[in-house]
């Protein structure tokens, strides 16, 4: 990956942050490392964890952000969470998964995407 792709990305990364933090969200964990790969924002608030996977493009040349979330991509993430949620002792009552697409600057939340 470039480094102004991996700019792009961290800067997309911190924008959704900014998002959920101005909403009442506690930022859990940031690029946390597992088996199989990474998980972009866990987020926790009154006993529900959220798993949000942030996509960021300059443009759609390459689709609409969420849609490189598919379903191989979903399955990776859910066993991320599994693993993070055994290495940690957080108090979860529910679980959520949401998509931050960052598209030309504008950020939109799929909240429960899947």
């Amino acid at each position: 990956m470039t480094a102004g792709r991996q700019r792009l990305g961290r800067w997309g990364e911190d924008k959704a942050a900014a998002w959920y933090a101005e909403r009442g969200w506690v930022v859990l964990d940031r690029n946390w490392r597992g088996t199989g790969g990474e998980l972009d924002l866990v987020l926790g608030r009154d006993g529900t964890v959220v798993f949000c996977e942030v996509k960021t493009r300059s443009g759609t040349a390459y689709g609409h952000p969420a849609e490189a979330v598919d379903r191989r991509k979903q399955q990776r993430i859910r066993a991320l969470a599994v693993q993070w949620l055994r290495r940690h002792d957080a108090p979860v009552e529910t679980l959520r998964f949401d998509v931050a697409c960052v598209l030309k600057g504008q950020l939109e939340v799929l909240e429960g995407a899947f």
